[in-house]
């Protein structure tokens, strides 16, 4: 009896123990039997017979809950079997307009609306891939971004984004291009894909105009910004995507759930974590065109939303609106993203209450990724000798002047010391797969790392700086090479660099990226040195730059000089111009600013560096 009373005291005791010897115990435990289901899951689904796809998985829930909402867009509604159908008639008008054939790739230009899901779904029926453009791309990106795609010879576009596509269709002759307007086009040279779909049947789609698509099929193209030249478009495979579909169903995401999706859908976190981890889940979307942080809790209420998505800034913008009494009346509980600041994160919880906020690391290209399931502040993830097991990783020395890893005298990389920060690099294996950028070997290359920790291996080069602490906890910490990022989309500063660089009083611009006291990320800047005997116009380089590159991209500082510092191997020096910032006061070199107001680049003098930093002008 009394071995007994001992033994079950003992069992009354051991959590309590558990939790002051292994803080995280539970949450590891619960984490890693997700990761574990989540794995045999996706290699029961690679087993089937015929192959099973994302798009099978859509099927399944038109079959399982036809009737249940899946898209509310402003004044309209869709349930899963609306959704099935309007894919149909678009997928049966483009078959009728005999431009595609099984195995193609097409181009979606679309602004966030119901029509870009049923394109995607469309096209995935046809056995197709699908290229996601970014809708701030114009001129000579959208041709470049376009002719990534090997092959491609549809683009399908907004109403909204018809005069971007004409301003380039000259250069797009070969391109069969379609408009989701049911309204007259104003050029002959588009055609109306709403009406097509609108005269088109609705009948199922057979399923053998796909029968040849395989997991290293491409799925989706989404592009990413590098560290040189023009956006990259990166290969999503159907193995990838269909990996992909767990994202928020491991974090408890199920049908019962409404999400919030403000993010683009030609993004990753829009269209991998929202679009597809709806159709895994079963959930409802609530799509907006864009965000409005002023709507957000109203909509968010009127829909009875329960998970948002947010990149660092989202919520930095939420944090930022007059504060109400009902700033805690929300049924919100889960808030999955990434680039989240400690503070605006503690800022937030205070705020608006008891949210479940889930911030992991990854990359659109990657093949390795982490989550906070612990809801530490500030962390990207936690780490565990399981996760590593399955996707080899490591975190080694990296040389920042060289741009390159630190070797050791046997040629292999270093790793660092927990507590110190260092380069991620994950192995790429079966499980782990680099695919890579659509015809751009080069880059793709670049991202590979050979002879990491022994002689032979291949290693991902993700290029980022983070850190590990002693209680496994994931920091990120920068970025290395030449991209910095605003407003959530990295930008590539050779690209900046090489569109001022034609404007005829510049000889020379390198562009990087400075910190803004309360704002995410770095905002662009630009060091000029003029061409002799030339001077600088604020008027034209405010229309060039407007006319060229989407505004996260446009340095809105410029910094005149009379000379520009290399290193020794001649590449532009841009560490002591990033330290130096923007403050006018801390060079005598002319410093300007991009007023919009003025629509000129205008000087920036100590009042107007004022008003930035207590965010009296806003970025």
């Amino acid at each position: 009896m009394f071995l007994a009373a001992v033994l079950l005291c003992g069992l009354l005791l051991c959590p309590l123990f558990l939790r002051r010897l292994f803080p995280y115990f539970w949450s590891d435990f619960v984490y890693h039997t997700q990761l574990v289901r989540i794995l045999l899951k996706f290699v029961s689904r690679r087993r089937r017979r015929p192959l099973f796809f994302a798009l099978d998985r859509f099927l399944e829930q038109v079959e399982t809950r036809p009737n249940k909402p899946f898209i509310v867009f402003e004044n309209e509604r869709y349930s899963f079997k609306d959704a099935d159908r309007e894919s149909n008639r678009i997928a049966n008008a483009l078959r009728g307009a005999s431009v595609l054939t099984p195995g193609d790739t097409a181009v979606l230009f679309m602004t966030n609306e119901p029509a870009f899901i049923f394109c995607w779904l469309a096209l995935a029926k046809l056995g197709c891939a699908c290229a996601l453009l970014n809708t701030s791309i114009r001129a000579r990106c959208l041709i470049a971004s376009f002719r990534c795609c090997r092959g491609a010879t549809v683009l399908i576009a907004s109403e909204a984004l018809q005069r971007a596509v004409e301003e380039v269709s000259d250069d797009l002759e070969d391109v069969t291009i379609f408009i989701m307007s049911s309204s007259e086009l104003r050029s002959s040279a588009m055609k109306s894909l709403r009406r097509a779909a609108q005269e088109s049947s609705d009948s199922a789609v057979p399923p053998a105009l796909r029968a040849n698509v395989c997991f290293s099929s491409p799925a989706v193209y989404i592009y990413t910004s590098g560290t040189t030249g023009l956006p990259k478009a990166a290969v999503i495979t159907q193995t990838r995507l269909l990996a992909a579909l767990a994202v928020l169903a491991a974090n408890g995401v199920t049908h019962t759930d409404v999400i919030y999706v403000t993010l683009p859908l030609y993004h990753t976190a829009g269209f991998l974590v929202g679009f597809m981890g709806s159709v895994e889940t079963g959930s409802t979307i609530i799509l907006r065109r864009k965000f409005s942080a002023s709507r957000f809790w109203d909509e968010c209420r009127t829909h009875e939303v329960t998970v948002i998505q947010y990149i660092g800034e989202v919520l930095r913008y939420l944090c930022n609106t007059p504060k109400r009494e009902g700033d805690r009346e929300h049924a919100v509980r889960l808030a999955i993203g990434n680039g989240l600041r400690p503070d605006v994160w503690k800022e937030f919880l205070q705020r608006f209450g008891r949210i479940d906020i889930r911030e992991f690391y990854a990359s659109t290209e990657g093949n390795l990724g982490f989550v906070n399931y612990t809801g530490r502040l500030g962390a990207v993830g936690r780490v565990s000798w399981l996760h590593r097991k399955l996707f080899p990783y490591a975190l080694i020395q990296y040389d920042t002047e060289r741009d390159e890893p630190v070797r050791d005298s046997r040629g292999l990389c270093v790793e660092v010391p927990r507590g110190q920060t260092g380069l991620l690099v994950c192995e790429i294996t079966g499980r782990a797969p680099f695919v890579g950028y659509a015809q751009n070997p080069q880059q793709t290359e670049q991202k590979r790392l050979r002879d990491v920790l022994r002689s032979g291996d291949l290693f991902f080069n993700s290029g980022d700086l983070l850190k590990i602490d002693r209680h496994n906890f994931l920091y990120f910490q920068d970025r290395v090479g030449d991209t910095f990022r605003w407003k959530g989309e990295n930008v590539a500063t050779t690209e900046v660099s090489d569109i001022i660089g034609t404007l005829p009083f510049v000889q020379e611009g390198n562009v990087y990226g400075v910190r803004v006291p309360g704002h995410e990320g770095r905002i662009g800047m630009a060091a000029l040195k003029l061409t002799e005997g030339m001077e600088f116009d604020g008027g034209a380089m405010f229309t060039h730059v407007c006319r060229l590159l989407p505004a996260y991209a446009r340095p809105r500082f410029i910094r005149i000089q009379s000379s520009m510092a290399v290193a020794g191997t001649f590449k532009q020096q841009k560490r002591e111009l990033v330290e130096a910032g923007f403050d006018p006061r801390s060079t005598s070199d002319p410093m300007l600013f991009l007023s919009e107001q003025e629509r000129s680049y205008v000087t920036l003098s100590p009042f107007i560096y004022r008003q930035i930093i207590s965010h009296r002008i806003k970025l």
